[in-house]
């Protein structure tokens, strides 16, 4: 039986700590009168028995607890939805954050999702939104880190987009970031977003890959460096550029990289992970626990984070960016390379990143953003991930050039996909007519545009981008 303060159970104990000493032990004996004594012994029991019962009666009335006034709402980032254009500091945030794998942050967790209840806030978000306002939370779209251009905007205030990727290379520094992530984050109104605030991102892993540079932002060093420390250094170091990318104004962190390449020679023909030394090491094991370190730090700033690329690109030779027909041939379903995903996911990593590769022996007959295969049975239904799922660039990438950006988008959300990364900011338009057009037209569709957008909902909720008062 779980514990119920309003309850019959709850009342006793409390009226059994106020009550004088002993007064519940001598119930019974109150209940014999002199003159009962003298009833036979039948009578004496029923009359003791109902005494017992009114005494236990008043004593419960007396001891009810006065008619409870109004709740306060319990504190919001900036009072409100609506007002979530101001960024709170680290510190504010961290109890906020998706739960992980350790106690403290994963009883603080617990006891916030208790506390703000996280699937009713969103649900509530999500029924005031309009089809056009939840096809909008359902894209990401890019705009340029030093100064967020015309086109990105467009796409927040006309097209609705509720998410934001800080892209290209800044070395302006934090304060300067903050500045342009608090701009643009007042764009997201009622009639744009519906009031949801921004979800904010970058792609800050390390080594070659930092977009995020400058006075106040630790230069990090490549995740092939970073695998050669502890599990507890790498958490701690994580922990710090995370507190820096909240300062900047930054919710999420598109990393770490999960995905395994098996040897150094490997590393040097793989082109989109070890020939830039984005590995953490050439072991899943190695992998795995450097990658959940990385997200457990960045989770006790207050950064979520998504871990990448799903089902891996460690054994694939060409880069999904720059080249066509990119394929693993090697990959199955239940791979041993798959666990350093596995284990983040078991962490608690609140945002999983699907590749654009092909996988011959999974699907293949589309790149694994498009596969329901990918998606839904692998990733949702065997690694039981209810995170977000977002894609890998589905802009730029000449991966999936010979689909039309509209298809793309409306593929990768039919498989089961709930976040579309826009990195050029041109394709939106196309892409988010192509998934209302869908949405209008096809039932099933809209309820998979609901739960995507629901779920980026949730995300939200658990930064703190989504207020009580809403």
């Amino acid at each position: 039986m779980s514990w119920f303060p309003g309850s019959i159970y709850a009342q006793v104990w409390r009226c059994g700590e106020r009550a004088p000493a002993g007064t519940l032990a001598r119930l019974p004996e109150v209940a014999t009168t002199r003159a009962e004594r003298q009833l036979p012994t039948a009578r004496r029991g029923v009359w003791a028995w109902l005494a017992a019962c009114l005494l236990a009666a008043c004593l419960l009335v007396a001891c009810a607890p006065a008619e409870p006034g109004p709740r306060s709402p319990a504190p919001t980032r900036s009072g409100s939805a609506t007002a979530g254009n101001a960024h709170p500091p680290a510190s504010s945030v961290a109890a906020t954050v998706a739960p992980t794998v350790t106690p403290t942050i994963a009883a603080t967790a617990t006891a916030t999702a208790s506390a703000v209840r996280p699937s009713g806030l969103a649900a509530r978000a999500l029924a005031t939104m309009t089809l056009e306002q939840r096809v909008g939370q359902v894209i990401m779209v890019g705009g340029a880190a030093v100064r967020v251009g015309a086109e990105t905007r467009s796409a927040i205030t006309r097209y609705h987009v509720g998410n934001l990727m800080l892209t290209a290379r800044s070395f302006a520094g934090v304060q300067a970031t903050a500045r342009v992530t608090s701009d643009v984050r007042a764009l997201a109104g009622e009639s744009s977003t519906g009031g949801v605030p921004l979800l904010v991102a970058t792609d800050q892993e390390g080594g070659a890959v930092q977009v995020l540079q400058g006075n106040g932002f630790s230069a990090m060093p490549s995740a092939l460096e970073q695998g050669s420390w502890t599990p507890g250094m790498l958490r701690a170091r994580a922990r710090l550029w995370g507190a820096q990318l909240r300062a900047a104004g930054v919710d999420l962190d598109l990393a770490p990289v999960a995905d395994t390449v098996p040897d150094a020679s490997t590393a040097r023909t793989n082109a989109p992970i070890g020939r830039f030394a984005r590995e953490f090491g050439y072991t899943t094991d190695q992998v795995g626990s450097h990658a959940l370190a990385f997200v457990q730090g960045m989770a006790e700033a207050g950064v979520a984070t998504a871990v990448k690329h799903f089902p891996g690109l460690g054994r694939v030779r060409e880069n999904t960016d720059v080249s066509a027909d990119v394929r693993d041939a090697g990959t199955t379903r239940h791979d041993p390379y798959l666990e350093p995903f596995a284990r983040a996911v078991r962490g608690g990593v609140p945002f999983v990143m699907v590749s654009t590769a092909t996988y011959s022996r999974i699907d293949p007959d589309v790149p694994a953003a498009f596969s329901p295969v990918v998606i839904t049975a692998m990733l949702r239904e065997d690694l039981g991930f209810d995170g977000v799922v977002i894609s890998d660039d589905l802009a730029s990438a000449t991966q999936v050039a010979r689909w039309a950006p509209g298809e793309r988008a409306v593929r990768f959300i039919g498989a089961g996909g709930d976040l579309v990364l826009a990195v050029d900011p041109s394709v939106v338009p196309q892409m988010y007519r192509a998934v209302l057009d869908r949405a209008r037209t096809d039932v099933s569709f809209r309820q998979r545009v609901d739960a995507a957008a629901l779920r980026v909902l949730q995300a939200k909720v658990r930064l703190g981008l989504l207020g009580r008062s809403r």
